[in-house]
């Protein structure tokens, strides 16, 4: 069988949005003859997450049992994960290394070019929801990430607003490359509009700022669901009184509520970019949003916006939008129309014409970043 124009090993996790991202870029690089193999760090996949891995053309997926890095007891088990994860890359003989966990850039020889996609990080998350200087247990992690960023032949982030706080954190000569993340709509069976909120994520992390929804949710007369674990494999968990907690859902479970057209709601005090506001954007529910940076880079205009920490703001805009048809029907518009700008394909052209920047001339040509309409990327 030939081989494809370039292979790239890329980490991932089954954790949070990393699973989501890792397959939709590997869809959009198979579009572009880039194969990929995807090195799973921590937990297993499940029987679905295997499944839809096994959909994508040209993926192979190595489940390591390595640990993450948020989750390891020390630097040593990074320092393994990360020799393990460059064998791998000589292995499969790839020509370049996507590391969605950049600490390991710092702690092993990866004998080929090395992308550190910084899709978020302890130090900032602590930052944004507590404010105050990062305990122990946090610092030396830190210490690893921002080595890692260094070593890096090139640093992404997911947002602008997120690659200016890498960069200020972890003392970087410059931003990193701002790449949006890109998410295919989720099918939507055919269901009337109906009177509810709706929110996705990890239930169990303090950065999602649930317990303001949840006060809120008190007070607007419509059921607020909730999607998604409410304990974390840190075991970190969550409890509240008024949200309507649904567990962790499948696609299609999250499409048959999206396809109610709730109102979607995210009061996320540390988000570096939010691919649950994607999936309801792209299934035309209106938007209401935590008034971070991220947030305003990615949906100013297509949105309603609150302070994450104003309870009373978010009872009064859920209270209004949910009780106005037409103002619901007009943000959805504007948020569907938003969020088809963020799209596999859109995502994976800029990755790849990244990847090309690090290879060998000789090996550039057939890794054309784009090929809309029958034109290639310069």
């Amino acid at each position: 069988m030939r081989r494809a124009s370039v292979r790239a090993i890329i980490t991932a996790d089954t954790v949070g949005g990393v699973w989501q991202y890792s397959l939709e870029l590997a869809r959009g690089l198979a579009r572009l003859e880039v194969e990929t193999v995807l090195a799973v760090m921590g937990p297993s996949p499940s029987d679905a997450q295997l499944k839809d891995a096994r959909k994508v053309p040209g993926l192979t997926l190595i489940d390591t049992g390595l640990e993450l890095d948020w989750l390891a007891r020390d630097g040593g088990a990074l320092e393994q994960a990360a020799s393990r994860v460059a064998r791998i890359a000589r292995e499969s003989e790839a020509d370049l290394v996507q590391l969605n966990t950049p600490a390991l850039a710092g702690l092993a020889a990866f004998d080929r070019p090395v992308v550190a996609v910084q899709h978020s990080c302890v130090a900032s998350w602590w930052e944004a929801v507590h404010g105050s200087a990062l305990p122990e247990d946090f610092a030396w992690r830190t210490d690893l990430v921002r080595d890692g960023l260094h070593r890096a032949d090139i640093v992404v982030a997911p947002t602008a607003a997120f690659a200016a706080v890498t960069r200020r954190i972890y003392d970087l000569p410059e931003a990193p490359h701002a790449v949006h993340n890109g998410r295919t709509p989720l099918p939507l069976p055919s269901r009337p509009p109906h009177d509810f909120v709706f929110t996705a994520g990890r239930l169990w992390d303090q950065g999602k700022n649930l317990e303001t929804l949840d006060a809120a949710a008190e007070r607007i007369g419509v059921p607020v669901q909730a999607a998604g674990p409410v304990r974390g494999p840190n075991g970190a968990e969550a409890m509240f009184d008024h949200l309507h907690c649904l567990g962790t859902l499948d696609e299609a479970e999250i499409g048959r509520w999206l396809a109610a057209r709730p109102v979607f709601v995210s009061a996320a005090l540390y988000e570096p970019f939010g691919l649950a506001v994607l999936e309801a954007a792209a299934a035309g529910c209106p938007l209401i949003l935590s008034d971070i940076p991220t947030f305003r880079e990615l949906w100013d205009g297509a949105a309603m916006f609150v302070d994450p920490r104003d309870e009373a703001g978010f009872t009064a805009a859920l209270g209004r939008i949910v009780g106005d048809d037409f103002e619901r029907a007009t943000m959805g518009r504007a948020a569907r129309e938003r969020a088809a700008r963020y799209t596999p394909d859109a995502m994976a052209a800029q990755m790849a014409t990244i990847y090309r920047s690090l290879l060998p001339a000789i090996r550039r040509p057939v890794l054309a970043a784009a090929r809309h309409g029958g034109q290639a990327a310069a």
